[in-house]
């Protein structure tokens, strides 16, 4: 931020840090707090690269400048969240901030400052390192020695490029803030209370989904990552299908954590709650309870995404034959849903409605549904003018993907679902049948079976590039793909 805009550091607090309630030590003495100040060694990193995406979020924040001039931007991370007392949930930054910086670390906050020259001066806002003068560092619940070390100032501005500030001054430095302000809302209530007289719902609104829309098209690092995601959670469904014998002496619960354990050690997490879905567990979008039966001789839906270290993610989705054999009804419906997705996935190419691959796939499983005789005498056409077929199919074929598993969900309408494929637009195919334990509108043997095949499908200048080709799809290969994995 420009120099008129921040104040002079704040002095230092008296205050004690605060104690947790009910610890087994009353207080601190003065011989303690003396002696915990002294005796640290030196542990600045001195010239550290900038992280791999730093040209990329530097080209995504002048873009950013370009779309609005003259006016002030501020982009949250996000703050921790309690998950019970005084243990918080996994702290993951808002995608607006993480797409624009790279930063992951809680309380950061980008501002874009507007020059009179033109453009904008970039700030990042964060944490510095942990005081060891007032005791914060090994005092404090958030300290250093609980919680782990942080970057310094200088060093955290090595890695991402952008200039760096204490973020403890920001909310005093916008009160002062004069000219058009714009802020990403929802992730931190006191940067929002610090702008509360200066910003509009309208104009914010604007910000966000200029940022949604920013996204539909991948950068060259953003591919590679996705490449990556879908490479981790292939291994990850191989790892399921070797010890789908284990899950059965269990339940779900085993998939799930055999799933989050290639999740961890190859990412960040998992991009999504799973979807370990067996038996009639498979027609529930999104089971995610995860504490069903494994039974052999049913199938096992499974919806699943590594996330990256840098939060990009994965989304597929295979439905298995437990015990490694289709039966011929299971494989009839499966065979249905792979020629619908075989349909979708032609429909991807760069100047092709987005819509096109949606459309392709839900006429085919109309056109199954008819010819099993589930919808009468009705012909095709007047099934997908009524949306018949969504009594089985229920939803769309798919979505676009990034670092949000529903990526770029603020987007206007006319550029998201009524825009035009781009090359380095990545999306899902995933069409499924799901029939429920309770429809008593097909035959009983069909109740209970759910099956969706989802792939992750990125637009190039010629077609699509499946990233996700590593997993076999045909029910063939993938009783093969099977058995040689539990040999």
């Amino acid at each position: 931020m420009s120099e008129e805009l921040t104040p002079e550091t704040p002095e230092e607090t008296d205050e004690p840090i605060k104690q947790r309630k009910n610890g087994l030590y009353p207080g601190v003495s003065d011989e303690l707090a003396e002696n915990m100040k002294s005796g640290w060694a030196d542990t600045e990193l001195h010239g550290l690269e900038p992280l791999p995406q730093a040209a990329h979020t530097a080209a995504r924040r002048a873009a950013l400048s370009a779309r609005f001039p003259g006016e002030r931007l501020v982009i949250p991370a996000g703050n921790l969240r309690t998950r019970s007392n005084d243990t918080e949930y996994a702290f993951r930054p808002s995608t607006e901030y993480a797409y624009l910086t790279g930063d992951h670390t809680h309380d950061g906050v980008l501002v874009l400052e507007p020059r009179k020259a033109g453009g904008h001066v970039a700030t990042i806002y964060l944490l510095p390192r942990s005081d060891r003068e007032n005791g914060e560092f090994w005092l404090d619940g958030q300290g250093e020695l609980w919680v782990g070390r942080r970057h310094s100032l200088t060093e955290a501005e090595q890695l991402l490029g952008i200039p760096a500030k204490d973020v403890r001054e920001l909310p005093a430095a916008l009160k002062e803030a004069t000219g058009p302000v714009r802020v990403v809302r929802g992730h931190d209530a006191g940067i929002e209370a610090a702008l509360t007289d200066k910003v509009t719902a309208e104009r914010d609104e604007e910000l966000r989904v200029y940022l949604s829309e920013a996204r539909l098209v991948k950068d060259e690092f953003e591919i590679g990552e996705l490449q990556r995601a879908c490479d981790s959670t292939a291994r990850g469904f191989e790892d399921v299908v070797r010890v789908l014998d284990k899950a059965e002496a269990t339940s779900e619960r085993y998939i799930e954590g055999t799933f989050f354990l290639r999740a961890r050690v190859e990412g960040n997490d998992i991009g999504y709650g799973s979807i370990c879905a067996a038996g009639p567990h498979a027609t529930t979008l999104h089971w995610v309870r995860n504490d069903g039966p494994v039974r052999s001789g049913e199938l096992l839906l499974l919806d699943a995404g590594v996330e990256t270290t840098t939060l990009y993610t994965a989304d597929v989705t295979r439905t298995l034959p437990i015990n490694g054999r289709f039966t011929e009804l299971q494989r009839k419906i499966y065979d249905a849903v792979y020629d619908a997705q075989e349909a979708g996935i032609a429909a991807v190419r760069p100047g092709a409605p987005y819509r096109a691959f949606h459309d392709a796939a839900q006429r085919v499983l109309a056109e199954r549904l008819v010819s099993w005789g589930l919808l009468g005498d009705m012909d095709v056409e007047k099934v997908l003018e009524l949306g018949l077929q969504r009594r089985w199919t229920l939803h769309g074929t798919g979505h676009m993907l990034g670092m949000d598993v529903h990526d770029c969900a603020a987007a206007r309408t006319e550029t998201y679902v009524d825009g035009v494929l781009e090359p380095g637009m990545c999306l899902t195919v995933e069409p499924g049948l799901y029939f429920q334990a309770d429809d008593l509108t097909v035959p009983e043997e069909y109740r209970g079976i759910g099956v969706r095949i989802e792939d992750d499908i990125l637009v190039t200048e010629d077609g699509n590039r499946n990233l996700s080709a590593a997993l076999p799809r045909r029910s063939d290969e993938v009783e093969a793909w099977m058995a040689g994995l539990k040999g």
